[in-house]
């Protein structure tokens, strides 16, 4: 199992890092090379990085991903495509994508593209508050527990 990050923006890489790093985590960090960084990491810490290309990221990171597998993103055109992968879907506030729940999310998505062509405002993601902070720790911790615990089972 790894866990991996659509990384251009994401608010939570260091918190992944600091929560993989102490269940032994691989994290790869899928990003842009516009973001490309000098910074030292832990040797369990990859990037790949992608041209600038509006889906660049989104297309690696569907043929990265495998079975069991981590997604941190909160794209939801991403997660979509990588549900029937077998693997967890996280947003960064915390709230896990799931194939009953993103349907839903896409027609909403579409519902606001639809309006926005027609003139209309629509209104924009809200600002990541302290509390979603906290949920998305809370959240990647007891998905790791369970995955800590499925594999003491068998």
């Amino acid at each position: 199992m790894r866990i991996l990050i659509d990384g251009d923006g994401s608010p939570v890489k260091e918190d992944v890092i600091e929560i993989a790093g102490l269940y032994q985590v691989e994290v790869m960090i899928v990003t842009s090379v516009a973001h490309y960084t000098h910074k030292e990491y832990p040797a369990y810490v990859h990037f790949v990085y992608v041209d600038q290309g509006a889906d660049s990221a989104d297309y690696r990171i569907v043929g990265l991903i495998r079975k069991g597998d981590i997604l941190i993103t909160q794209d939801y055109g991403l997660a979509s495509l990588v549900l029937p992968k077998r693997v967890r879907v996280f947003h960064q506030t915390g709230k896990e994508f799931s194939a009953t729940t993103i349907d839903s999310l896409l027609e909403q998505r579409y519902q606001s593209g639809r309006l926005r062509k027609a003139g209309l405002r629509t209104r924009g993601p809200k600002p990541f508050t302290t509390q979603d902070h906290q949920n998305f720790r809370q959240a990647l911790i007891q998905a790791l527990e369970q995955v800590k615990l499925s594999s003491n089972n068998e």
